[in-house]
């Protein structure tokens, strides 16, 4: 992009398909101009279980391969892989109802289910059985559970982990969802690819 001053102020000899995208925190010596004369755009959340899903197998870790195909028990990581997902997406999910939700609002965020899902791998990779226990001390009372300061809500919390971090998991056709048509809902195989689990996860209603 060339930019030449002349008797006029600035002249723009640019290509007309020249884009320049910039992302700045606030700042209070950023130019004002730049900001008002700009095209906005945000990044907002994804709305639904199944969106909420979606983002998270295509964040890290989950969309490396050598992350996801890499543990020792591959099967049983990926089982509980996917039930962690859900469980921080119904945790995110639920702020939407207020105070039915949550009694006070918490701000979960992606860097939760990030540690989790590596104390899961490891746990996984490192055991020969699943220490459940032990995940959901972690997961459940230091993670997440860390935010959590109402009672209430920390039992809930804890009560909605029970369904995603314990053997019946691992159970053939389990469904962690209470719905008319649990089928939707049930756990994938744990021997399958990447992108099966993205297409279980799109054919959720």
């Amino acid at each position: 992009m060339e930019m030449k001053v002349g008797s006029g102020g600035i002249r723009d000899h640019s290509h007309p398909k020249f884009r320049l995208w910039l992302t700045s925190y606030p700042s209070e010596v950023f130019p004002t101009p730049v900001l008002q004369n700009g095209i906005k755009m945000t990044n907002e959340p994804p709305i639904g279980l199944k969106a909420n899903m979606i983002r998270s197998y295509k964040a890290d870790p989950l969309s490396r391969p050598e992350f996801f195909n890499g543990n020792k028990d591959s099967s049983t990581f990926k089982k509980l892989a996917f039930g962690l997902t859900m469980f921080h997406a119904i945790l995110l999910q639920r702020k939407n109802f207020g105070p039915l939700g949550w009694n006070i609002s918490y701000g979960f965020t992606a860097s939760d289910l990030q540690i989790s899902m590596r104390q899961l791998f490891y746990f996984v990779d490192e055991y020969s059985k699943v220490p459940f226990n032990a995940l959901s001390y972690l997961i459940g009372e230091c993670n997440y559970g860390g935010r959590v300061t109402d009672e209430n809500d920390r039992n809930l919390l804890t009560a909605l982990l029970e369904d995603f971090m314990s053997d019946k998991v691992l159970d053939f056709g389990y469904s962690s969802l209470r719905h008319e048509d649990s089928s939707m809902y049930v756990m994938p195989s744990g021997d399958n690819s990447y992108y099966t689990y993205i297409e279980k996860i799109q054919s959720m209603p």
